[in-house]
């Protein structure tokens, strides 16, 4: 889960809203398909906040409300069809992910899990930096990148400290830079392997739903099926290029494990809260995980909503909202905070509603998109493409998307693109999942520059590195993410959600009938 503010100057802004404004204007007067007015209609509103979006003219979430009223206003869609688009079941498992995430936090949990695992893989500097990685990873995986980079970040840099003191800034450097930057990609790597990880994927699972209402609805356990061995790879990979390959630390240099010994006695005995949210997340996780019938190639693992009568009307947002609940039922023992149960009225409040805001503006679009015939028309432009093999496609969209997020918020350009991407599949005859999974997991592969992620921001404000240290080795993974996000997309995922490269199926027609549907 991930929130991403955008550091744009105040310029930069001001030329961005009168450009979207100029857009609208013009795509306004000179439609781009006069035999279809809404669809025309909507390629302008699509362009001033696709705009607006990318240049941070006005808060995102602001750009997202726009449907709200120019759909109704343009006759779109009505305003009590656009409304309901932005809370859904999506919203609700996002919601209740992360009312467990800020519950962990609240209590500290996610600090004792992460000095744990540091802890345990222990060792000289390259374990180090793996142990912060794999904690960084984990984390990421389950609540806000943000958070879980603001909390790692001091702890590294208590050990950076003890480094520095030890054998000068420059000797050390390497390892702070290796650190550091290992922080950051952890965060970012593990938030994509689950649906909860990341804005991204879940903004997928729904628009997806939108454009294709017959098709299967992707659930949590698949998703983690596919895209865990994607993470560890990217991980793994990581790991050997800032240790290994471009920030070896001397071996002179070695690294005191006190600190994180030091930090953990600090924490002292497990509490009953941490205790109870850690079993109720755990649960959470497993629930999600084999809700559905698991394919994981070599045999079929059956789902236990399947021995409930009513096993097509739960989600993995009914899990999520459920299991959150009973946090607020449960009394605490620990009363010096002033709660008085486990999870208490203080999580709503801190609950991210922009991101909400955000995540309803781009389900609105591809609902838009759907109903115009718009995506119809944009995809029939990109008919030329269906010449190249799947392959070659998978990777042109995953290196698009990881460069383009490099400048872009990764929510905000998963948002405009999917809906063209899911037509262009159509057009080009190639089964739509092929290019909106691997779209979406590239989304979160920036590595490169400092505004690209807000772990990278908040490792860059740690004032350890320069912007060109993270360049170097950013580009590198950015080039390797997308060959390692095509393959493996190409390899597991094909099996995991029964994909067809080279087919359309059935239910993704429906956006070929567009306005006739």
């Amino acid at each position: 889960m991930e929130h991403h503010p955008r550091p744009h100057g105040g310029r930069g802004r001001t030329i961005g809203l009168w450009l979207g404004a100029a857009f609208f204007v013009l795509l306004m007067l000179f439609p781009i398909e006069p035999a279809n007015p809404p669809a025309s209609r909507l390629a302008a509103i699509a362009l001033l906040m696709a705009t607006w979006w990318v240049t941070d003219a006005i808060p995102l979430f602001a750009t997202a409300l726009l449907p709200l009223f120019l759909y109704p206003l343009f006759g779109i869609l009505d305003g009590g069809t656009t409304a309901p688009i932005y809370f859904n079941s999506t919203i609700v498992l996002f919601v209740g992910g992360f009312m467990l995430a800020l519950t962990m936090e609240k209590w500290d949990l996610h600090r004792r899990i992460a000095l744990n695992i540091i802890h345990a893989v222990g060792g000289g500097p390259a374990r180090i930096v793996l142990g912060f990685m794999l904690a960084a990873g984990f984390l990421s995986m389950w609540i806000s990148n943000t958070a879980t980079a603001v909390m790692m970040v001091p702890i590294g840099l208590a050990i950076v400290l003890k480094i520095e003191d030890a054998f000068g800034a420059e000797r050390s450097h390497a390892f702070t830079v290796s650190l550091m930057l290992g922080i950051a990609y952890g965060c970012s790597v593990g938030g994509l392997t689950t649906l909860v990880g990341t804005p991204p994927n879940l903004s997928f699972v729904r628009i997806f739903q939108i454009l294709f209402p017959e098709a299967p609805p992707i659930a949590f356990g698949q998703w983690l099926v596919m895209a865990f061995p994607i993470g560890t790879i990217m991980l793994g990979t990581a790991w050997l290029m800032l240790t290994k390959v471009f920030y070896r630390t001397p071996d002179d240099v070695a690294v005191e494990h006190d600190v994180v010994a030091r930090e953990r006695d600090e924490l002292g005995p497990i509490s009953f809260e941490e205790r109870t949210v850690l079993a109720v997340f755990v649960t959470t996780a497993l629930l999600w995980v084999f809700r559905v019938d698991l394919n994981v190639g070599l045999f079929v693992i059956p789902g236990w909503s399947n021995l409930l009568p009513s096993a097509g009307m739960i989600d993995d947002g009914t899990v999520a909202i459920a299991m959150a609940s009973l946090l607020f039922f449960i009394p605490a023992r620990d009363r010096s905070s002033g709660a008085t149960r486990v999870m208490g009225p203080d999580v709503i409040p801190r609950l991210p509603w922009d991101i909400v805001l955000l995540f309803g503006g781009g389900f609105a679009l591809a609902a838009g998109f759907q109903r115009t015939g718009l995506a119809q028309l944009i995809g029939d432009q990109f008919e030329l493409l269906g010449s190249l093999p799947p392959l070659a496609m998978i990777v042109l969209v995953c290196l698009a998307i990881t460069f383009l997020t490099e400048l872009t918020s990764n929510l905000a350009t998963t948002e405009m693109i999917l809906p063209i991407l899911a037509a262009v599949a159509v057009a080009t005859e190639t089964h739509p999942l092929i290019l909106m999974i691997p779209a979406t997991l590239s989304a979160s592969c920036a590595f490169m520059m400092p505004v690209a992620t807000p772990p990278n921001a908040i490792v860059f404000g740690s004032e350890r590195l320069a912007v060109s240290e993270m360049a170097r080795v950013g580009i590198v993974l950015n080039l390797i993410g997308a060959v390692v996000i095509a393959t493996l997309v190409f390899l597991v995922g094909t099996v995991v959600f029964d994909i067809d490269p080279g087919a359309v199926p059935a239910w993704a027609r429906s956006i070929a009938e567009g306005v006739e549907g």
